[in-house]
C-alpha cells in the first residue's frame, strides 16, 4: 500500500492478447504513465508481483490461456495487490460478463473499442481514488500507532502516581 507520488508517474500494467490493443493504449497512455505490458494472464500476473506493483491494471476479460476474470481473482487473493484497482476492457457486451467481472473484483468496465477520452477520465479517477485509499489507510496506522504510544505513557504515569502515593502514604504512617 502504496501512496502514488505526484511527482512521479503512475504506473499502469496493460494486459492484452492483441498487440494493435496493447500499441494502442501504449501509446494513448505513455506520456502520462508509466506502463508495463503482458499479453497473457501468467505474464500479467507474473509483472503484478513484481516490485514496484502497478498502481492500477488495464486487463483484456477474453484470452487464451488464463482469462482475465481468473487473473483478477489471482491478484484479489494476493494481500500486496488486493487493492490494485483492475479495469476490464472487452469487446464483449453481455451483462453477465458484467457481472462475472465485478464479482471477480474488477472495479470498472469499458467496452471495446475504447475512447480514449473515458479511458483516461477512468484511469485518473480510480488512481486518485486510490491514492486516497492508501493515504487513509496510512493515517489509520499512524493513527493506531500514536493510540498505542499515548497509552504507554499514561500507563506509565499511572505507575508513577501510583508509586508516589504509595510512599506518600507509607510516610504518613
Amino acid at each position: 500500500m502504496a501512496i502514488i507520488d505526484i511527482e512521479q508517474k503512475a504506473l499502469l500494467l496493460i494486459v492484452d492478447d492483441s498487440p494493435d490493443v496493447l500499441a494502442f493504449l501504449h501509446g494513448l497512455l505513455r506520456d502520462e504513465f508509466r506502463i508495463k505490458a503482458a499479453s497473457d494472464g501468467e505474464g500479467a500476473l507474473r509483472i503484478a508481483n513484481q516490485t514496484p506493483a502497478p498502481d492500477l491494471i488495464l486487463l483484456d476479460v477474453m484470452m487464451p490461456g488464463m482469462g482475465g476474470h481468473a487473473v483478477c481473482q489471482q491478484l484479489k487473493q494476493n494481500p500486496a495487490l488486493q487493492d490494485v484497482p483492475v479495469i476490464f476492457l472487452t469487446g464483449q457486451e453481455d451483462v453477465n460478463d458484467e457481472i462475472a467481472g465485478f464479482e471477480a473484483g474488477a472495479i470498472d468496465y469499458i467496452h471495446k473499442p475504447v475512447s480514449a477520452p473515458v479511458l483516461l477520465a477512468r484511469i485518473r479517477t480510480h488512481l486518485a481514488l486510490k491514492s486516497a485509499n492508501d493515504f487513509l489507510q496510512n493515517q489509520n496506522v499512524y493513527l493506531e500507532n500514536e493510540v498505542a504510544r499515548r497509552t504507554q505513557e499514561v500507563l506509565a504515569i499511572q505507575d508513577g502516581i501510583i508509586i508516589t502515593m504509595a510512599s506518600h502514604a507509607e510516610t504518613r504512617d
